[in-house]
């Protein structure tokens, strides 16, 4: 399939053109066209972390799926500030490095990354094995929605969640959450909200599974499946 590409700016002038036509494998998605622009261009790769997407002239995650004659803007940092959100649910291993070099900017001076990992106890039970379920659509909209309250609060120049679902090992991370402000009072207290906010609102739940049963957290019913 084919979509339509468009370029700005700063990175308009690093490849020397505008726009362009570029055929994809069904189900690409934008962070597949930008990995191939870096394999093709590598000096794009340095702006990996601070460039965000625009498809038929709306935001959207990296992770979101292409159609034949979408148009894809590629867009550096507007001159208002550097804010890209990166919003993500995932059904992988997180890299939570990535996370936070998605929020990197040479402005800041602070960046916050908390990192929610799978513990192998609740309760006085012993955690075998956790699994996560989301309403995906409406979780990543909560998220949108928790990192403008955060930059209406307080002045961060960029925040990013990334929540992973399916079965999470003991020990992994199942949320990261990155914030980078000018100071590190703004990143600490943007990035605490956050995933207290998340907590409270992202329709996202858990099974824990441990000798004998298991039980979902998070759910109305709390109800025990042995």
């Amino acid at each position: 399939m084919i979509v339509h590409l468009r370029f700005f700016a700063s990175l308009r002038e690093r490849l020397k053109m505008s726009a362009a036509e570029r055929e994809v494998a069904p189900r690409a998605t934008a962070a597949d066209v930008w990995s191939a622009l870096c394999r093709e261009h590598p000096e794009l790769d340095p702006m990996s972390g601070s460039v965000s997407f625009a498809v038929n002239r709306e935001y959207v995650e990296r992770g979101h799926v292409l159609h034949d004659g979408d148009e894809l803007a590629v867009i550096p940092p507007v001159s208002g500030g550097s804010f890209a959100p990166l919003f993500e649910i995932v059904s992988h291993a997180i890299d939570a490095a990535a996370v936070t070099a998605a929020v990197a900017d040479p402005a800041t001076g602070a960046t916050c990354t908390f990192i929610g990992t799978t513990r192998d106890h609740h309760d006085g039970r012993t955690v075998t094995e956790l699994e996560y379920e989301a309403y995906a659509e409406m979780a990543l909209a909560e998220m949108r929605k928790i990192g403008t309250e955060a930059q209406r609060r307080w002045p961060i120049a960029a925040l990013a969640i990334v929540h992973r679902i399916g079965v999470v090992p003991i020990g992994e991370a199942s949320v990261v959450i990155a914030v980078s402000s000018a100071h590190r009072a703004a990143a600490f207290e943007a990035c605490h909200f956050a995933i207290d906010r998340l907590k409270e609102v992202v329709p996202i739940w858990k099974k824990e599974r441990f000798a004998g049963g298991e039980i979902w957290i998070g759910s109305q019913t709390g109800e025990r499946f042995k």
